[in-house]
């Protein structure tokens, strides 16, 4: 786990230029049209930083609880926006494989442990963002049903 926690701190240590370069890929997706254009630069920035600053206490501590709170809130607010439910799950892909790229490509293993770590690091990743993605589904279904609900209810009234 200390090898784990070695290779969290790497990514935390980087969340600035790892948000930067996640903005750049998903301004250039053609899988985020709308969320580009919705979705202010600074807003997805901002968050992803905070995201991967944070990183090791999600990751290490696992609180559930606040990674469904989370990412619930992350969809309910892109559905808000307009941003389409599967635009948010690729961010939430791309945020994902920009951590796999940085571990493989800038977290060199010395020791063979160190590999155990990487591997264990890229599991606790995969589990994290399994969540997030679900989580955010959920939230977006949420926001859609109540303003649906919303619309109803304006409709009936008036």
């Amino acid at each position: 786990m200390i090898i784990t926690y070695r290779f969290v701190r790497l990514i935390e240590d980087h969340s600035e230029e790892l948000a930067t370069g996640l903005l750049h890929k998903v301004q250039k997706s053609s899988h985020t049209e709308t969320y580009n254009a919705k979705v202010p630069s600074e807003d997805l920035k901002q968050r992803v930083s905070e995201i991967y600053r944070h990183l090791g206490e999600w990751l290490l501590h696992k609180n559930e609880a606040e990674i469904e709170q989370r990412y619930t809130a992350i969809g309910a607010r892109r559905a808000h926006q307009g941003v389409p439910l599967s635009e948010l799950i690729w961010a939430i892909i791309l945020t994902k494989h920009n951590l796999w790229e940085f571990i493989l490509d800038e977290a060199y293993p010395e020791r063979p442990i160190e590999i155990l770590g990487k591997q264990e690091l890229l599991q606790l990743l995969d589990q994290f963002f399994d969540r997030a993605i679900h989580s955010a589904a959920v939230g977006y279904e949420w926001a859609v049903e109540a303003g649906a609900r919303e619309f109803g209810e304006q409709k009936i009234a008036g």
